[in-house]
């Protein structure tokens, strides 16, 4: 582990100092995520500088995590030790997780053509894993991103509620989407649909965001930690978590398209879950977060979204 003495040895990231000088001796930076930068502090601990926006009850994602934490679970989770504001920028005391991320995020590295099967394995066990984790209390009372309200207000169905999230991030900005996507209307109003009509489902922890950095493994490529909850953290039907999951997990590479349908066939198989349930969540995912960081085809994530679009079979059926 680095050791930073002082304030003036590390002047391009006072954090490293100011974690230094309040007596922690092993502080590195670990890492960035959709919510903060991450150090390790030694001894097991970790701190979080909150860059994006906080969670506004964040007594509630506190709740969330202990809820999570309180299942036993083949991998560790985030568990939040302390809290503190620093002239306004929030500050997570955690348990620092074991392992390192499974690989560099699509955006930043290429992935090969044959997805490898300790990868693929890892991740099922994620999936079989959070999907004996029971939804809570807590966590149908959180927001997505992008969203006004928690997702489950009004509702005592995931579907349903859904598919009223689906309307509301549709009316955000739904006219930047549907210049890039032809018979945007009706494709709203058969994903919104074929969401009411799913099966129930036991209602459990949903991550929301389970790309390869947000897994770690250990050295024989087993899952040891999944952090970064947050994005799209809730509770809902593990179908949800693996259609996202199938979808993000190469979003920008040369065989993105190959790989999402690889693996929504291999979860299909090995998790039981329906193609056309799958095929509905990946739909509602694209309309619910199209309009996180841009609203026309420079902006990756929304030409990823609308590309999810064009060719999903229950949205241009």
């Amino acid at each position: 582990m680095e050791n930073i003495p002082n304030a003036e040895t590390s002047p391009a990231d006072p954090w490293l100092a100011y974690f230094a000088n309040r007596g922690h001796r092993g502080v590195r930076r670990i890492g960035a995520g959709v919510e903060g930068v991450v150090y390790g502090l030694g001894e097991g601990r970790a701190a979080k500088v909150w860059s994006g926006r906080p969670p506004s009850d964040f007594d509630l994602t506190c709740q969330v995590y202990a809820d999570i934490a309180r299942h036993p679970l083949p991998f560790s989770t985030t568990e939040i030790l302390g809290v503190e504001d620093r002239e306004g920028i929030l500050v997570t005391y955690e348990r620092e997780l074991p392992g390192a991320p499974m690989r560099v995020d699509s955006a930043h590295t290429t992935y090969e053509r044959e997805l490898p099967t300790r990868h693929n394995n890892a991740v099922l066990a994620v999936l079989r894993g959070l999907a004996r984790v029971p939804g809570t209390d807590a966590m149908r009372q959180l927001t997505v991103q992008g969203d006004d309200g928690p997702l489950w207000r009004d509702h005592d169905c995931f579907g349903d509620a859904f598919a009223a999230l689906v309307a509301r991030a549709a009316a955000r900005h739904g006219a930047a989407l549907a210049a890039n996507v032809p018979d945007f209307d009706p494709g709203v109003q058969r994903t919104q649909k074929s969401l009411r009509s799913l099966p129930d489902a036991p209602v459990t922890v949903i991550h929301g965001d389970l790309v390869p950095p947000n897994i770690h493994t250990d050295a024989a490529g087993r899952p040891v930690a999944v952090l970064d909850f947050g994005f799209y953290t809730t509770a809902g039907d593990s179908a949800f978590e693996a259609a996202v999951t199938a979808a993000i997990w190469d979003m920008y590479g040369p065989h993105a398209e190959e790989h999402a349908a690889e693996l929504t066939g291999l979860f299909a198989r090995e998790l039981g879950h329906a193609p056309a349930t799958l095929a509905t969540y990946q739909a509602a995912y694209a309309l619910t977060t199209y309009d996180l960081f841009g609203l026309d085809d420079r902006d990756g994530h929304f030409r990823w979204c609308a590309q999810q679009l064009l060719r999903n079979s229950v949205f241009s059926a």
